[in-house]
């Protein structure tokens, strides 16, 4: 029993933590008394889980002072960070439920779609009261940080860094575990209250600023608006998100870098470098094909090109026009866009940059030495915030193994939608990398008619995509192992 149920003290202290956060929207209430209605919505999860999750951790007290192989730890790191995730998604999505607001399923796509930070939706906003769309931002912007990340800052215990790197975090900013997620917070929070005081100058009133900020730095996009940002129809308020996704999309470290003004460091990282590179290349490519196709001035053509290619390469989801008449070609990079995802150790999803790029770096050493086999080729490298790294074999196997694995997943998950939502190959594709990815993005496929499997087959990959898919696999296999050994015991 003790094996089985080691981790069960990290549960308990993470189902605190989740039931705390669902009852935070309950702050808008003083401002939109109407909304009181719906407060039982709240508080009964919010209650459940502390209730749940403080008789979990006096039962388990004492449980993890048994010794595990480092295997068998990383597994069951792997188990409680999908649990803490699974967990926060049900509660999540009660109060849609409890308050009437959408079906179950649809509640869990809701919820899903906001702790995984993707952005579809099922909810027609313009209907929607504020305390629920404050719910739907604030489910993304925590989601950006992450639970173990939150927990952390407040506790730390001994499974803490397993912990911390099942949830897909990469980066120790400081020497202390505790002190890197409390410095992460603390950026976090700071360019939150900068981008509500930036919306706010642009002429967005406070709770939508408040609401869009915590969605763009999170590459979350839910957004308050029917039609997204594109409803301002205002290039000043669509510059402020674009500066606010491309810094959701940076990793940390790289923000810690810049907060401390070291811009030569930074201009020198090959993420950055590469994501500013594809920005470059495919914004005019988009916005030829825009302005040949759908008769767009060249300034308009750009605009909405420089911004669609930024949310979708950055995997925030927010749009400025709708894309079922977008010509096949711009509709491609979006795709491609989506694919490739932000940086590794941000708030992003995708194959991450970082993976793209070590990707064509291999190619291009394989091609060297395809051309001049009996010459000597010097190992390749590349600039991570902490310095010169080499590509070893190691780093290129992982790599390689994820975007097979990514990609795998991607052609599957195509194919399902096309059955379910009887599409084109293109609209499955686009639909399929916005929910793998955790973009947001839709062609038109994701609506409140969706049918349920196309619903369930999205939220599989917003889950996939969010936690890295081997974390999911690896908690698979650790409970099918802790359910074995448990029955074996009990013989």
């Amino acid at each position: 029993m003790k094996y089985s149920f080691s981790n069960c003290s990290s549960c308990g202290k993470l189902m605190l933590l989740i039931g705390a956060l669902v009852a935070v929207p309950l702050g808008v209430l003083p401002f939109y008394s109407q909304d009181r209605i719906y407060s039982l919505a709240f508080v009964i999860p919010a209650l459940g889980s502390v209730l749940a999750g403080t008789i979990l951790c006096i039962l388990t007290k004492d449980v993890n002072k048994g010794g595990l192989s480092w295997r068998s730890s990383v597994q069951r790191s792997s188990l409680t960070v999908l649990f803490a995730w699974l967990w926060g998604i049900l509660l999540g999505a009660i109060p849609f439920v409890f308050s009437g607001q959408l079906s179950f399923l649809q509640a869990l796509f809701e919820s899903v779609s906001g702790w995984t930070t993707t952005g579809l939706s099922v909810m027609d906003v313009s209907q929607t009261r504020p305390i629920f769309l404050f719910h739907r931002s604030w489910m993304q912007f925590c989601g950006g940080l992450g639970f173990v990340t939150m927990m952390i800052m407040l506790v730390q215990e001994k499974q803490s860094m397993n912990l911390y790197n099942a949830e897909g975090h990469t980066d120790k900013l400081m020497p202390n575990l505790r002190k890197t997620a409390q410095v992460i917070f603390m950026m976090y929070c700071s360019l939150l209250v900068l981008g509500v005081i930036a919306y706010r100058l642009v002429g967005m009133d406070l709770f939508d600023a408040l609401l869009h900020t915590m969605c763009a730095l999170s590459t979350g996009g839910f957004s308050t608006k029917l039609n997204s940002i594109g409803e301002y129809n205002s290039l000043s308020i669509e510059l402020v998100t674009i500066v606010l996704m491309l810094i959701g999309t940076t990793n940390f470290a790289v923000l810690l870098l810049m907060s401390k003004q070291k811009w030569r460091r930074v201009i020198r990282i090959s993420e950055i470098r590469f994501m500013f590179l594809l920005i470059a290349v495919f914004v005019p490519l988009t916005a030829i094909s825009l302005r040949l196709r759908l008769n767009m001035s060249i300034t308009e053509s750009f605009r909405h090109a420089l911004f669609d290619i930024v949310s979708a390469l950055s995997t925030t989801g927010y749009s400025t026009m709708g894309y079922a008449t977008w010509p096949p070609f711009a509709v491609g990079n979006l795709i491609l866009m989506m694919l490739i995802g932000g940086g590794v150790g941000s708030t992003a999803g995708g194959l991450k940059l970082s993976r793209v790029y070590l990707m064509l770096r291999l190619a291009k050493l394989n091609l060297k030495k395809r051309i001049s086999p009996d010459r000597k080729v010097e190992a390749p490298s590349y600039i991570k915030a902490e310095g010169k790294t080499p590509i070893d074999m190691e780093l290129a196997s992982d790599t390689t193994g994820f975007v097979v694995w990514y990609l795998g997943l991607f052609i599957l998950g195509t194919s399902l939608i096309m059955i379910t939502a009887n599409c084109t190959l293109q609209e499955a594709m686009f639909e399929f990398a916005s929910a793998l990815g955790t973009v947001g993005l839709s062609i038109g496929l994701t609506t409140p008619t969706t049918n349920a499997g196309t619903l369930i087959i999205e939220m599989v990959g917003m889950l996939l995509g969010r936690l890295e898919i081997f974390i999911v696999f690896l908690s698979i296999i650790s409970g099918l192992t802790s359910f074995r050994n448990f029955l074996f015991k009990r013989k």
